[in-house]
């Protein structure tokens, strides 16, 4: 299916084409009797969070705010976030990404146990919230880690937060290496440390996303400059076997689509290739970083800003592409691509393509971190330019808004909208959590949700 911007631009201000294949219902006729989304959003009177009728949302943490826990102050740069249930009342803990920089002014607390790297800034926040949805804690769960982007969680419970850097030790004022993987527990951060899974490489991490059948980790690379970064998979030497079973090693691949060395040359939603997966020379990087080195004849394919990337729940893992230029050295232009990997079938798949944002100020363009919605579609995050928005897809392919950041953080006369980040459900599917990036937002969204 192909749609229009002018179709869709009272609604969400998108061009969409193609459907989310591997979501869509059994019978198509069913997609079609669906309606798309929740009616249009109204503006928020306090001017953070618009969102459709009948939806409310509450702030849970904001940055800047002191750390219930004493430790130390909220920091900013809310990015990778998900849910998890807190025993069997209702109770929900949500372990948060910050993505901080050297240049970050708020870094999140050191704590004892809990500390890779005392001179990087970054790491994760944990919130407990009763079943009531207030939040009752607020702690650190990981320090010392940098640039934590996204992550994903396991099908054993725990948060695998991400490195988006390189970094070596001695860069950026750096006493170790960066640019891994580190697992999170929530039930208790201290018993899982602030230890790197180093065998899943060392590269730009985005997100994860694990099998939760055959137990394979699948990890985007997020490289907006050229070489692009790779999509990947670790096969671990322990597949499924829960908290720590990471830290035991494995074999980490990277995708090979044969005769397609860049994604951006798919323009067609529905197009599909073999799917080719090739060891990876050196997962350390320890002289050449992993997208640069050599992986035989038959090359390798590189994509521009690998970002989101999910299970979900119909037997394979979607990827997103969130941009790609050709005047920054990809093979072509597009706004935003959503892939779907089928491991059964050994295949890769085009589902979603965004954009064209012919404005600026219109939402469409550059998804970013993405969950399964509660219609068995998806949820993206936008991080493009102008307005920001979180879209619903539907499973046949529709494109809805669900909310608009309202908080302006720009000048006068010159309006700017933090990212979205993070989205994702509370365990019974009833309460979407969501981050604003800047200035650092929380938020808790109920409604009437499908």
């Amino acid at each position: 299916m192909s749609l229009s911007r002018r179709s869709l631009l009272a609604a969400a201000g998108i061009t969409l084409a193609g459907s989310l294949g591997a979501l869509h219902a059994a019978d198509p006729r069913a997609a079609a009797r669906a309606r798309a989304g929740y009616g249009p959003l109204l503006p928020d009177p306090d001017g953070l969070l618009d969102l459709p009728a009948g939806f409310t949302y509450r702030v849970l943490s904001r940055a800047g705010d002191p750390l219930r826990s004493g430790e130390g102050t909220v920091p900013a740069n809310c990015d990778g976030m998900a849910a998890f249930a807190a025993g069997s009342d209702g109770g929900v803990r949500l372990v948060r990404n910050h993505e901080n920089r050297p240049t970050a002014t708020v870094r999140v607390p050191a704590v004892d146990g809990l500390t890779y790297d005392p001179a990087a800034l970054g790491g994760c926040t944990l919130l407990g919230l009763d079943p009531a949805g207030r939040v009752t804690t607020e702690r650190v769960a990981l320090a010392g880690t940098a640039v934590n982007c996204a992550g994903g969680r396991t099908p054993w419970n725990t948060w695998l937060s991400c490195e988006e850097t390189e970094d070596r030790a001695g860069t950026s004022g750096y006493a170790r290496d960066h640019g891994y993987v580190f697992e999170v527990d929530p039930a208790d951060p201290h018993r899982s440390g602030a230890v790197p899974l180093t065998a899943l490489g060392r590269f730009a991490h985005e997100a994860v996303a694990v099998d939760p059948y055959r137990g394979t980790v699948y990890e985007t690379e997020d490289a907006f400059v050229e070489p692009f970064g790779l999509f990947f998979r670790f096969l671990p030497a322990r597949p499924l076997g829960g908290p720590g079973s990471l830290r035991a090693g494995g074999q980490l691949q990277a995708l090979r689509v044969p005769g397609v060395p860049d994604l951006s040359v798919v323009t067609e939603p529905g197009a599909e290739f073999p799917a080719e997966w090739v060891p990876v020379p050196d997962p350390s990087a320890a002289g050449t970083p992993i997208r640069l080195q050599d992986f035989g004849p038959g090359g390798i394919t590189h994509a521009q800003k690998l970002e989101g990337c999910y299970w979900g729940g119909n037997g394979g893992v979607h990827f997103v592409s969130s941009y790609a230029r050709s005047a920054e050295g990809a093979a072509a232009d597009h706004h935003g691509q959503v892939w779907f990997h089928d491991p059964a079938r050994r295949t890769v798949r085009l589902d979603v393509v965004f954009g064209p944002a012919a404005d600026v100020r219109l939402p469409g363009d550059s998804p970013d971190n993405i969950c399964l919605a509660p219609d068995g579609g998806l949820m993206v995050c936008e991080d493009g330019g102008g307005a920001q928005y979180v879209f619903g897809v539907t499973p046949g392919g529709e494109v809805y808004p669900v909310a608009r950041n309202a908080d302006d953080i720009g000048r006068p006369g010159a309006p700017e909208f933090g990212e979205f980040a993070g989205v994702t459900f509370s365990p019974d599917g009833r309460t979407m959590y969501v981050n604003a990036y800047a200035p650092g937002t929380t938020f808790a969204v109920t409604g009437p949700w499908h």
